[in-house]
């Protein structure tokens, strides 16, 4: 969907200072020092160990790929947007009806037990119904389709988590040009993301913290947040896990983000979830770019490599 001007240097102080708190939580609260001894250890029961990957509670362990092909529905009522950045004119600040529909295939490799890499694309199909006070040249609905979103990954684990401390990772990630003349689903520009993140496990669940920032060659500002988010993880049975978490996407998209996650096979993984776009823009600096809501399925597939 269009992207919204850079977010103001406010946003980024309350969002390091949210992250800064959560990183030293996570740090300072340790393991009783007769911790289970049974196999997975208590702080590994929900996760496993893998590595994390950019998809909700989902790791990737060493030499071992991961399919995910997934469908995704998306809305949102009130989309704030230019047509002027569409191609339009005048100009102006409108709110209208967003929809898209996205077929997506994410495939991860663990490397090793460190390091593992991801690629994912998408096919589209997205419309914009212009707002009753917008009298620019856009057509009444804009409508396109094609390819979507297409990106790599490269995610690494550089201390992982005992009893007393949590692990600690980064990712690096570049979102490749294309379709420049699509407004809606195309990628005009490079972009590069990178991050880090915190994860914590507790006889309760297990709690990770990540904060991300981007590049984007197009825009007016050469850094910018990514993406920063509060997740829990919760393995209910050996066959279903629970996943929630709050998510601020490109700096000002925040949603709810829950999932149920079924696996009625060692290698296979059923995902049903969905987003909730959550504004408060008076606290977190998130927008009406948010999304109502967006549904998701999934299915996981784990295969060894050898």
């Amino acid at each position: 969907m269009p992207r919204r001007p850079a977010t103001s240097t406010t946003r980024i102080g309350r969002g390091l200072a949210a992250a800064a708190v959560s990183f030293a939580l996570l740090a300072s609260i340790q393991g009783p020092a007769g911790a289970d001894t049974q196999t997975p250890p208590i702080h590994l029961k929900d996760r496993g160990t893998g590595i994390p990957t950019s998809r909700f509670g989902t790791y990737v362990r060493s030499k071992e790929w991961l399919v995910e092909p997934s469908l995704r529905h998306s809305k949102n009522r009130d989309m704030e947007y230019d047509p002027s950045e569409l191609g339009f004119s005048p100009g102006g600040t409108f709110h209208g009806r967003y929809e898209a529909s996205e077929g997506l295939v994410f495939l991860s490799y663990g490397l090793s037990d460190r390091v593992a890499v991801e690629f994912e694309a998408a096919g589209i199909r997205a419309s914009l119904r212009k707002a009753a006070a917008d009298s620019s040249t856009m057509p009444q609905k804009l409508t396109e389709s094609g390819l979507g979103q297409v990106r790599s990954r490269l995610d690494w684990r550089w201390l992982a988590e005992s009893e007393r401390r949590p692990e600690l990772y980064s990712y690096a990630e570049a979102v490749f040009p294309h379709d420049s003349d699509k407004v809606l689903v195309g990628t005009p520009d490079w972009t590069v993301n990178g991050g880090i993140g915190a994860i914590r496990g507790f006889r309760w669940g297990t709690m990770t913290v990540r904060l991300g920032f981007e590049y984007d060659t197009g825009s007016e500002t050469s850094l910018d947040f990514g993406e920063y988010a509060l997740e829990y993880l919760k393995r209910l049975s050996p066959r279903v896990s629970l996943y929630a978490g709050y998510v601020v996407f490109q700096g000002d998209e925040g949603v709810l983000a829950t999932e149920v996650q079924w696996s009625p096979g060692p290698r296979v993984v059923v995902k049903v979830g969905n987003r909730l776009g959550v504004v408060s823009e008076s606290v977190l600096g998130v927008t009406s770019n948010s999304t109502d809501w967006a549904p998701s399925v999934a299915v996981l597939f784990k295969l060894p490599a050898n």
